[in-house]
């Protein structure tokens, strides 16, 4: 009878952590627009086609609107120092993640544009960066790898 029991409660938990599992993936959002400013809290690291480094950015809750502002600490890297840029952004109406950089925290140094991710449950985004200096574009990967910052 003992083995009967163990056996229903493991079954039983087994069960529960599935529909655990179908409920958690059933609450990813179809589109960026169904995703709530908080899921953009948090830290990320960011991917530039053509840089070997990994930047990583963290993003809080903007003061002043239902956005984000944060950090993007870049490392060195061949020709560049490592720097700190400011972050401010939000979700546009038209479903695209903007996000506008300054290295002094009064001009735009780069500009970021891109889409969540499909089926990324908006743990990924991918789009353009714009560096206002030169023009140039490049490719960038955006990945959440932590929680929520405040």
């Amino acid at each position: 009878m003992k083995r009967f029991v163990r056996g229903l409660a493991l079954a039983t938990l087994a069960l529960l952590a599935s529909a655990g599992a179908l409920a958690q993936g059933s609450s990813c959002p179809d589109s960026v627009q169904d995703l709530p400013p908080e899921a953009l809290y948090g830290r990320w690291e960011a991917r530039f086609d053509g840089l070997p480094a990994v930047a990583v950015v963290q993003l809080a809750r903007h003061p002043e609107y239902a956005g984000v502002r944060g950090t993007i600490a870049r490392p060195a890297v061949t020709g560049r120092p490592a720097a700190v840029s400011q972050l401010a952004g939000d979700i546009g109406d038209d479903g695209t993640l903007a996000i506008d950089e300054s290295l002094d925290g009064r001009s735009i140094s780069g500009v970021w544009v891109g889409a969540m991710a499909p089926g990324g449950c908006g743990r990924e985004f991918r789009g353009t960066w714009r560096d206002a200096t030169d023009e140039s574009t490049h490719p960038f990967v955006l990945t959440k790898k932590e929680g929520s910052g405040k």
